[in-house]
């Protein structure tokens, strides 16, 4: 019936599901819709005193009265009118029936058009009650808190369940080849823990019927299998699929496979995880042996006991580190959103872009600068990377754990970039992030060369033979990096359409805000220019009067010389603050005269100053670290009097005030924050407090022109520094800025 030839070219496509024969520990007949016999196994004589030809084609009372010549017939057709009643047979199955002295266990099943009859023995070669001390095996198996002591757990487990000389979970890996990830065996076989299997010793069709038939047996690889004949329909005999058949004979490839490792009997339990296939759990035994269908059956409730607690426990492992990486995530999106600096958002932080994924180093590339965390190429390299990308790069998120096979050059440094993930964020700009993962040099062990020799028959034909000798063969892998895995790859998604929308909205932004600036600048250089000029023809005919009257008049007493003697100093006083006025209208053509400046001596002074001005009870300030800082000190005293100032006025009404100056170093720059528990600004306000004369609507009862940001926000745009807010309504305000050690 079954002539399908097994070579080289197709061993992935062997029709395994209709091999036409049924191993031979038990015998098949199939109904059709008729009850007529269609197909019955040849060796259905060696079990019953009937000839399997003389059945073919009769109604299956005939089969039933040789079953049960004493007995009145029919149950069995009760039974397949039940089953197809209800659209299943797994209340009914196993069936048990008596034939003289032997018992069968009767296993009904659909296929296609026709109803499947299996006849296998009750006996069993377990020496427990698999049903009675399922309960207590599954505990055991159950206990410990990793997936490796569940997998170890379970089999000891087995092995004591069913009693076969060799127990392992063998677990395919992502390119379909397995590895013995558990094992429990007796003491004077040699272990297999730890060796790798290619994928052609379980190809995918038999990984596909696995995922279908959760368990299943062969019982003697030295027994023939049994034939399944058939009478023709229009000369041609169509084969039985056995797909559900707990008979189904094994492919000759996979009986000489476990003939050459000298098994004689194997078992296997399927292990799903979210209904792939995961695993199987792959009993070996060195002598012929058989269990019942019942024993069957509690393996395949305990596989899919293990099945759902092996998920939950590799779920479990997965989310606590995947929540690492989500907390990362979502803090970078949360600051994105705020409009802070995109640049230093993604890197100068504790969560930063090098833990959003199980990478060792990571790189922005961004503004045409590198910006380095954790273990990188250098940047000369990183240049290659980057054009290489641009090139070859077809998609928003390219990933590959071994960069090295297709980038060349990167063979140099694949210690520390073997593994690659990459995002874009402008390709036309070249702006990029990259994690990297590091070199794994593994030296794999494979049970015998997993290239499967070809042998060459009479013809000149090349046919698969499977492996002699399972001897160690070990392979070592270089270039290559543990694999990304979905869950990195989506949070990178999400991260570059989070970045890409914030670089987009800055850009409009900032595109408005050169405009404002441009016109705030023409605005102060007027209004300074028009005060000045103003100002100062007064202030001198006031000075040269008091000097003139100061000289002149000798008749005036004491009190009234010390009076002029101020208005003299006061106008000198006025005079300069107007001459420093117009400098610093003009900072953005004037020279920077940068001088280290102690700014613990600086705050001091601003505070004392601050403090006769305002004169704020209660006000409780303090000064953490004060590092050291280069810029024009006149400049750099306005921009901290402008922040201090307006810390401690809208502070002053809270109970008590409470005002926070801090610096720190990190990453070749110094951050001053200045924080306050004052009014707190709207969110809607952000990216407008720096404009020129613009003031909130929740300050209109403190005094202010709205120029203070502006200036402050001037300066530190020439000192190449930078500034940004975080703030709350009601809580309070921190400003952060920033100024480059050198």
């Amino acid at each position: 019936m079954n002539d399908y030839k097994v070579d080289i070219t197709n061993c992935d496509k062997e029709p395994i599901h209709i091999p036409g024969k049924v191993q031979s520990h038990g015998f098949l007949v199939a109904v059709d819709n008729k009850y007529l016999v269609n197909y019955v196994s040849e060796n259905i004589s060696a079990f019953l005193p009937i000839q399997a030809p003389n059945i073919l084609g009769k109604n299956l009372s005939v089969f039933e009265e040789t079953l049960f010549p004493a007995e009145a017939t029919g149950f069995i057709t009760q039974m397949l009118q039940l089953g197809r009643h209800a659209k299943s047979f797994e209340t009914i199955n196993p069936y048990r029936v008596d034939v003289g002295e032997i018992s069968y266990n009767l296993i009904l099943s659909q296929s296609g058009d026709s109803y499947l009859l299996e006849f296998e023995p009750t006996t069993t070669a377990t020496e427990v009650d698999i049903q009675k001390t399922i309960g207590r095996s599954v505990s055991g198996m159950l206990a410990g808190n990793h997936l490796q002591q569940l997998l170890n757990n379970a089999s000891e487990q087995i092995k004591t369940l069913i009693g076969y000389d060799r127990v392992m979970i063998y677990k395919f890996l992502d390119d379909g080849h397995g590895e013995v990830v558990a094992e429990v065996k007796e003491d004077h076989l040699e272990p297999f823990i730890g060796l790798h299997y290619p994928a052609s010793d379980i190809p995918k069709q038999a990984r596909e019927l696995y995922k279908l038939n959760l368990t299943r047996i062969i019982t003697d690889v030295n027994t023939e299998a049994s034939p399944i004949l058939t009478l023709p329909v229009d000369g041609d005999a169509k084969t039985l699929d056995l797909t559900h058949s707990a008979l189904r004979a094994v492919s000759p490839i996979h009986i000489q496979y476990l003939k050459n490792m000298g098994v004689a009997s194997s078992f296997s339990i399927s292990l799903l995880y979210k209904n792939e296939l995961w695993g199987l759990i792959a009993c070996h035994n060195y002598t012929p042996r058989f269990i019942n269908f019942k024993a069957r059956e509690a393996s395949k409730l305990i596989g899919q006991i293990i099945s759902s607690a092996l998920e939950f426990k590799q779920d479990e492992e997965l989310n606590t580190r995947n929540d690492e990486f989500k907390h990362t995530y979502d803090v970078l999106s949360r600051f994105l959103r705020k409009g802070n600096d995109v640049a230093a958002t993604l890197t100068e932080f504790e969560d930063n872009i090098l833990n959003i994924c199980d990478a060792s180093g990571a790189v922005l590339v961004f503004e045409n600068q590198f910006t380095l965390l954790g273990k990188t190429p250098d940047e000369e390299q990183l240049t290659g990377i980057v054009d290489w990308l641009k090139q070859n790069m077809q998609v928003r998120v390219y990933h590959t754990h071994q960069f090295p096979e297709v980038y060349h050059p990167a063979k140099e440094y694949s210690d520390v970039a073997s593994g690659l993930l990459a995002c874009t964020l402008s390709k036309e700009l070249g702006e990029l992030i990259i994690w990297f993962k590091p070199e794994q040099i593994t030296t794999i062990n494979w049970a015998g060369n997993p290239d499967k020799p070809v042998a060459t028959d009479t013809n000149g034909l090349m046919s698969l033979s499977p492996r002699k000798s399972f001897e160690i063969w070990s392979q070592t892998v270089k270039n290559t990096s543990a694999r990304w895995m979905r869950d990195e790859i989506a949070l990178v998604l999400k991260l570059r359409e989070d970045v890409v929308y914030a670089i987009n909205r800055q850009t409009n932004e900032i595109r408005i805000l050169n405009e404002k600036l441009k016109q705030a600048y023409e605005e102060l250089d007027t209004f300074s220019f028009t005060v000045s000029h103003d100002l100062r023809t007064p202030l001198s005919t006031i000075k040269n009067y008091s000097e003139l009257l100061l000289e002149t008049n000798k008749s005036l007493d004491d009190d009234a010389r010390r009076i002029l003697k101020k208005v003299i100093g006061g106008a000198d006083k006025l005079n300069y603050l107007i001459k420093e006025v117009l400098n610093y209208s003009r900072v953005g053509r004037a020279e920077i005269e940068y001088t280290e400046i102690e700014m613990d001596t600086l705050f001091k002074e601003i505070h004392n100053d601050l403090i006769v001005a305002l004169q704020i009870p209660d006000l409780q300030f303090t000064v953490g670290d004060t590092p050291a800082i280069y810029g024009d000190r006149v400049m750099i005293t306005q921009v901290f009097t402008n922040l201090l100032n307006n810390a401690f006025k809208y502070s002053s009404r809270s109970n008590p005030p409470k005002v926070n100056i801090d610096g720190k170093e990190f990453n070749g720059e110094v951050v001053y924050s200045i924080s306050d528990n004052g009014v707190g600004i709207d969110l809607n306000y952000y990216n407008r407090i720096f404009d020129l004369f613009k003031r909130m609507d929740n300050v209109r009862t403190y005094e202010g022109t709205g120029v203070g940001l502006a200036i402050v926000k001037r300066i530190m745009e020439k000192h190449n520094g930078r500034i940004w807010v975080e703030s709350e309504l009601g809580v309070g305000t921190i400003f952060y800025i920033g100024f480059k050690k050198n």
